[in-house]
């Protein structure tokens, strides 16, 4: 028997033996990871749009600059950064 399958068998006749509070705690603990993991994700895909959104608003801001003001070469610069990200 592998050390692995000896540790889950004891950790299943200890889970068995542990008074009620104590095993809350630890599915508690198990919850929580599971809630940490996906917080981190959603943390991960709200930065990730926040960075669209930026390189969005720079592509906006010069766009609206008047034509006679504004940098074309600086425009095409942001207009192909921002393609090269979609």
């Amino acid at each position: 028997m592998s050390t692995h399958d000896l540790r889950t068998r004891v950790r299943e006749q200890a889970k068995h033996r542990l008074p009620a509070p104590v095993v809350d705690r630890i599915r508690a603990r198990a919850s929580l990871r599971e809630r940490v993991r996906v917080l981190e994700a959603e943390a991960q895909e709200s930065r990730q749009l926040n960075r669209r959104i930026a390189e969005l608003t720079d592509v906006v801001a010069e766009l609206l600059i008047p034509l006679d003001a504004r940098d074309q070469d600086r425009v095409d610069e942001v207009l192909a950064r921002y393609q090269q990200g979609l």
